[in-house]
């Protein structure tokens, strides 16, 4: 028999840490895979600040001294709840002592292989390894969910990219570029762009780009008309991060509509100097198609109902993500047919369990069962303590049968 644990986390994003933080201080076996916030360190462009709040931006533990307001207190890092953004070297530095302290042994190895049988799951890791688990938490975050438009699929990978393959504006000096995607992510891909020398353009579906709002001073009834929360102001928005066991048993159709339409493509406030007079965007413009054109690209977009063809050098795809687990390619197909879905995510109980009992999911894959809030790394701090409770209760439960019928267990 190989190695067994309680409970095996896939992914080492804002969501499994938070859990593996709190499975640790509640003294549960348990073992975390992934390279540790992968996303961050090495798929985002540098020098980008979060879109989110200060006060959203921590990862969870159940310590005080955890959060991103502590860490720079105790360093004297320039530090706001709301009023200041957090810049990325910030938050990977907080994010590797967050590691140091509370998930430390975290392992940079790939799942290759998840099945189920017998209710344990087998796991082959990319070393080889052969473990066995009595639960499973899929915690992969965004990483296998890049959305590339259909339109440019059939161009050469040497001329177009998803801009979660984007890291720096360097390689890309003096030569045109453009940037598909009127959100946070091509905002800040084609700032580092223009930074970087590169001519860029962005081609953005909607009539403007809808900016976040700067803070502003908030009055003492403020919190009756746009109450605030960590995924935004509004009761709306309250209502998905304070209430998500709520918004799951809302009618399916309403869930996957607001999941859909809520908080859709905005970039930070503060990113709207460095685009506006400086980077030339075309609003209103649907891309339709896309051709070689010898060495280059024509991106053939529809706006106002006249066709037109843009050339550049390269084109990014900041077109977001979309939850499918029939792309998690460590899935065999056995184990993906039981899972039950709605348009390709899970269907999850109040504890984030999928129709397979012990396989877990959290994250952005949970959104049609608990909305918006999952998109976002203040969801970690709802989800890592349910979820921990719950787990540390299966398994009480477990030893108490054990107890009772004389069974003996195998040591985790």
């Amino acid at each position: 028999m190989p190695n067994i644990t309680d409970v095996a986390i896939i992914g080492a994003g804002p969501y499994g840490l938070s859990l593996a933080a709190h499975l640790r201080a509640a003294g549960l076996s348990f073992r975390i895979f992934g390279k540790p916030l992968d996303t961050w360190r090495e798929h985002v462009p540098e020098g980008m600040k979060l879109k989110s709040d200060g006060f959203a931006s921590s990862l969870s533990a159940p310590a005080p001294d955890s959060t991103l307001k502590a860490y720079c207190e105790q360093r004297a890092i320039p530090y706001h709840d709301t009023d200041l953004p957090v810049g990325l070297d910030v938050f990977n530095a907080y994010a590797e002592d967050f590691l140091w302290r509370f998930a430390p042994n975290v392992e940079a190895k790939e799942v290759c292989v998840l099945e189920r049988k017998d209710d344990l799951f087998f796991l082959t890791l990319s070393n080889s390894e052969k473990l066995v688990a009595r639960h499973v938490v899929l915690a992969v975050g965004i990483s296998y969910f890049a959305d590339m438009p259909k339109e440019l699929m059939h161009l050469p990978r040497d001329v177009r990219s998803h801009s979660f393959h984007f890291k720096s504006g360097k390689p890309f000096y003096r030569r045109q570029v453009a940037v598909i995607g009127g959100g946070a992510s091509a905002i800040d891909v084609a700032a580092e762009l223009h930074a970087c020398g590169a001519s860029v353009r962005i081609v953005a579906r909607d009539k403007q780009i809808k900016w976040h709002n700067p803070p502003a001073v908030r009055g003492p009834l403020s919190w009756l008309t746009r109450p605030s929360s960590g995924i935004g102001p509004g009761w709306r928005s309250f209502f998905c991060a304070e209430l998500p066991q709520l918004f799951r048993l809302l009618p399916q159709n309403l869930r996957l509509r607001i999941a859909k339409r809520h908080l859709g493509p905005a970039p930070g406030w503060f990113m709207r100097h460095r685009i506006e007079g400086r980077v030339p965007v075309l609003r209103d413009a649907e891309l339709v198609g896309a051709t070689m054109r010898g060495h280059r690209v024509g991106l053939i977009v529809s706006r106002r109902g006249e066709e037109r063809e843009i050339a550049c050098d390269y084109v990014i795809a900041a077109t977001g993500y979309k939850p499918d687990m029939t792309r998690l390619s460590f899935l065999v197909p056995r184990l993906l047919r039981e899972i039950k879905q709605v348009e390709n995510t899970p269907v999850l109980s109040s504890r984030f369990e999928t129709s397979v009992r012990g396989l877990y999911v959290v994250g952005p894959a949970a959104v049609n069962s608990f909305g918006p809030l999952m998109r976002f790394m203040v969801g970690a701090q709802y989800v890592s303590p349910v979820l921990t409770r719950h787990l540390k209760a299966r398994l009480q439960r477990r030893v108490d049968e054990s107890v009772s019928t004389g069974r003996t267990l195998r040591p985790a």
